[in-house]
């Protein structure tokens, strides 16, 4: 198997949300219609003064395509789902939002970050519900379905959620430490990929603390964005990884995107050699490729991912080859 790259297909920048003209694109993932695929990314607004001047807050929208992505059919123009209030897990930004639609709902589960002191942010996994055909989400309540625990205290995140065998499977990030690795540099994180179950995909029950896919990289992985899909009678991971340092401008060790197999959604092999997914030199995706979101659409497997600068150029499609 390998994946066709069919290249980018959205450019944030050639479009605008509510008169404010958009500069991300990140962590595309969608939400399969009868006669489109919405696709809901993170975007960046300068902060307001409460938040201190400056500073970015993450933004929900959406792109809806034609189910064959060969046309833009148009782009959200409505607040799809609102920030925390004031201290609230979400008050700083929602980034990413996972859609799933499950018995005629449309859930959503969010991460929401907010502004720490000694480190930069910290986040959470929280919900919310479409009663407009996805158009608009309002949320199940103020806080986190999703957070700290005993042995994961910090980072809970990038939730990513499917109905498999008679329950709700979440698969998300946690944090394993903060730490200055860089002198004179402010505390980088490293987080890992972890697994959850759920009745009613509301109430969770976590194997805490337990990282299910293992590391390539020599030192201080971080792994991201997991996402799900089932491909023939096995199940495909795809997620993101990168050096927990000096990663932001060093193209040597900045996100990639990794793959991973398993027979019961519990066991996990690591597969990025069978796919070897690359950037193209020169282009968008170049020194980085990161947030991927796996998806199957009229009997094929599909990948959208995000390019340089953590989506800041918008986002591409690959097609799945057997």
């Amino acid at each position: 198997m390998h994946w066709n790259k069919i290249g980018q297909i959205f450019d944030p920048s050639d479009h605008s949300v509510l008169g404010q003209q958009l500069e991300f694109a990140q962590s595309p993932q969608t939400l399969i219609l009868e006669d489109r695929v919405r696709v809901y990314f993170s975007t960046r607004s300068r902060s307001r003064s409460r938040y201190g001047d400056g500073k970015f807050l993450s933004h929900i929208a959406f792109v809806d395509f034609s189910r064959d992505f060969s046309q833009i059919l148009g782009v959200s123009q409505e607040q799809v789902i609102p920030l925390g209030d004031l201290g609230c897990f979400d008050e700083h930004g929602i980034f990413p939002i996972n859609v799933l639609s499950r018995s005629g709902e449309i859930f959503a589960y969010t991460c929401g970050w907010n502004r720490r002191v000694s480190v930069s942010v910290d986040t959470a996994i929280g919900l919310a519900k479409s009663y407009d055909g996805g158009r608009t989400f309002q949320k199940v309540g103020a806080g986190p379905v999703l957070g700290p625990s005993l042995n994961e205290p910090f980072l809970v995140g990038d939730g990513f959620v499917r109905f498999f065998k008679n329950q709700f499977h979440m698969w998300y990030i946690f944090g394993t430490s903060w730490a200055e690795l860089e002198a004179g540099c402010a505390p980088d994180r490293t987080y890992k990929i972890g697994h959850a179950t759920s009745t009613d995909g509301v109430n969770w029950k976590k194997e805490d603390g337990v990282q299910i896919v293992s590391d390539r990289l020599p030192e201080r992985e971080s792994q991201a964005l997991p996402s799900v899909v089932e491909v023939g009678y096995r199940y495909l991971m795809a997620f993101c990884y990168r050096y927990s340092s000096d990663f932001r401008s060093n193209p040597e060790r900045a996100y990639r995107l990794g793959f991973a197999w398993s027979d019961d959604l519990m066991e996990w092999s690591r597969a990025d050699d069978q796919f070897r997914f690359s950037g193209t030199t020169g282009c968008w995706d170049a020194d980085m490729q990161c947030y991927p979101h796996v998806f199957e659409l009229n009997g094929k497997t599909f990948l959208l991912y995000n390019g340089n600068e953590f989506g800041r150029h918008g986002f591409g499609l690959a097609e799945l080859i057997h």
